[in-house]
This record gives C-alpha cells, structure tokens and sequence, in this order.
C-alpha cells in the first residue's frame, strides 16, 4: 500500500481526492494539507511516501513545497496537480524534483496509475499534456527556454547509441522495469545507463533526464 498526502488550498478537492482514492486497495490517504509549508511538515511527521501536490496555493506554493520535500526528504516523491495554465510553474517544479503532473480533471484510474509509477520510480510527463506546455511556453517571455527547446547542448553527442534509447524512454516517463521490457535488456543494465546518462549531461537525477528529453525534443526520435 502506498501512502499518500494530498496538498490542495481548496478543501472540496483535496477531501474529495482523499475519499476518492482511499477507496483503491493500492493506496492510503494518511492526510490533508492546504499549502506547500504545511505539505512538507505533515510529509515529515507522518512518513508517506508520496505527496499529490496543487502547484498554485497561498504562502508556500506547490513549487516552494516540493523543493523543501526535496531538499529535506529525498526518499518522498512529488506528483503535482495542474492545470495548462500553469506552464512556467510546472517546468519549475518539475525542476525542483517533483516526479512528474497531471490535470486536475483527469480520471481517478489515470491519477492512481501515475501514483504507481512515480512510487516505482518513473516519471509522469503525459505526452500530449507536455506538447501543450512546451506550446504554452514558447508563447510566453521565457526566451531562453524558446531558444533552449531549438537545439540540445553538445553533450548530447557523448550518449552511447543504447544511452540515447533510454532517455527516449526517460522522457516517456518508463519506469526501469519498462524500459528493461522494451529494450529487452536487465533493469540493472537499465540503471547503469541512467547512471551514465545523469553524469555525461551533468544531470542532478533522473527527473531532469526526463526534463531534458522533453525540452528538446529527444522524445521525439527513433529507439
């Protein structure tokens, strides 16, 4: 069972998340919180595993939050909930280790089975959401990331053959298991390559793989 806290500043949703998703076998709400601040305290005190976090709250927001989370309980993934609206904000978070988002309005099986994947150790970037966010970007102020998004750093050519297939996957959001499964390799053989990758790209971990797959498009080639 995987326990879970839910962080939303709007009390329906976040306790009708919560009565929602503790009736899955799979999870446990073991609480509620309306802030970034508070998130990271009652993730502290009550030992979940995961935090579902709104990325737009008062005070402490979800993107302030997860840093905190991140920076004082590495072993507690962050899965936030969004909207298109809060382009600039997901990139930010997802920055600042959060494992990947997903909308507020999508289907509960969909927000369980991301649930499953981030506490697997994938990555949630659904494709189509990302496509929308990587438009909504190049629409904004954010000129380095328009830039960024046109050609990745040389660093790139420094990737294995084989490494390269597995930040493709990286940036589909696989977990090890997947990627083994689909590259017909050992998931320690899979780990070693994420490994390599993170250190030839001067990555922190394998979020900002994913990230940088997404940002430039490496999603996008052949495996």
């Amino acid at each position: 069972m995987i326990n879970i806290l839910i962080a939303d500043d709007q009390e329906l949703m976040r306790d009708g998340l919560a009565t929602i998703l503790n009736l899955r076998s799979e999870i446990n709400v073991a609480g509620t919180a309306k802030n970034g601040q508070e998130a990271f305290e009652k993730a502290k005190e009550l030992g979940v595993d995961l935090v579902l976090m709104d990325i737009r709250m008062p005070n402490i927001n979800g993107v302030e939050g997860t840093k905190l989370i991140s920076k004082h309980l590495p072993n507690v993934k962050v899965l936030m909930l969004t909207t298109f609206k809060d382009s600039e904000l997901i990139f930010e978070a997802l920055e600042e280790g959060a494992s990947g988002y997903l909308l507020k309005d999508m289907p509960t099986d969909t927000i369980v089975q991301a649930i499953m994947t981030v506490y697997a150790g994938g990555v949630v970037l659904p494709p189509e959401l990302t496509t929308q966010v990587l438009k909504e970007l190049k629409r904004t102020n954010e000129l380095e990331t328009q830039k960024n998004s046109l050609q990745a750093p040389n660093s790139i050519k420094e990737l294995t053959e084989r490494e390269r297939e597995v930040l493709v996957q990286l940036g589909h959001g696989c977990s090890n298991k997947e990627m083994a499964d689909k590259l017909f390799i050992t998931e320690g053989t899979v780990k070693n390559h994420v490994s390599n990758i993170i250190s030839k790209l001067e990555l922190r971990d394998r979020t900002q793989a994913a990230i940088f797959a997404v940002r430039y498009g490496i999603t996008t080639f052949e495996t």
